[in-house]
């Protein structure tokens, strides 16, 4: 499997002159954990995440350094751990030049670059813009399909998740963090959703689409109030047999 067969699009990215509580409020509402960074002309030039939250001065979780350390690492690299505690832009905290890939990468690839590199998600990029990210939850959704002893997706297996992503994105009910994997025209549809009305009508989208056979709910329910999160019942039922 390669990269365009589970990466997620499109792609909910920030500017460098994004704020800091702008993007913070974009990671919560769509229930993801890292945000690609794009200039004015769409060229990917960081990424943001939740670490990049840790240390910050509202919460006082400032790193703290002994005299003897920062001593040995100079004024300057204290300057930098100011500007990213107390920045306001994304540009002053995010991860600059982060690795990416590309839609024909191999997943032992993608799985050695994030482990090699302690990443948890890498962009993917055609040229220099950003049309994907590959995520740790992209990675278990394929594993979980593959334990299915599902055959390998051909072409129009390609084609299906494609239509697919473009047939849910015209809602505004379409889950958050959409992951689709689609072998021999059946369909694993995973994601967030925060009303469970949202769970039958994109099943029903799926089914809609020229070529599926079946579709597979792994679709999670989070409470948007207490934030409270449940696996999709058929994963449920799966768990319990097991």
């Amino acid at each position: 499997m390669r990269a365009h067969q589970i990466m997620t699009r499109p792609v909910i990215t920030v500017t460098p002159e994004t704020t800091i509580v702008e993007a913070a409020t974009t990671m919560l509402q769509r229930h993801i954990s890292g945000l690609p960074v794009v200039d004015a002309a769409g060229k990917l030039v960081g990424i943001v995440s939740e670490g990049d939250f840790i240390r910050r001065s509202e919460l006082g979780t400032q790193r703290k350094r002994g005299r003897f350390l920062a001593f040995i690492l100079g004024p300057g690299q204290t300057a930098t751990d100011f500007v990213h505690e107390h920045g306001r832009k994304v540009a002053e905290v995010m991860t600059p030049k982060p690795f990416t890939i590309t839609e024909d990468t191999r997943l032992e690839e993608i799985v050695a670059l994030m482990e090699k590199n302690h990443v948890k998600r890498l962009p993917v990029v055609r040229g220099d813009s950003v049309v994907g990210i590959v995520s740790r939850a992209n990675l278990l959704q394929a594993v979980a399909s593959l334990a299915r002893e599902i055959a390998d997706p051909t072409a129009d297996d390609d084609h299906i998740r494609n239509r697919i992503i473009d047939a849910l994105h015209k809602n505004e009910w379409c889950p958050q963090g959409l992951n689709i994997v689609v072998r021999d025209g059946i369909v694993h549809l995973g994601g967030i959703i925060t009303d469970e009305r949202s769970r039958q009508a994109s099943i029903v989208a799926a089914e809609n689409v020229t070529g599926v056979n079946k579709v597979h709910d792994h679709l999670c329910w989070v409470d948007p109030m207490s934030g409270l999160y449940f696996i999709a019942p058929e994963d449920d039922d799966l768990a319990k047999a097991g």
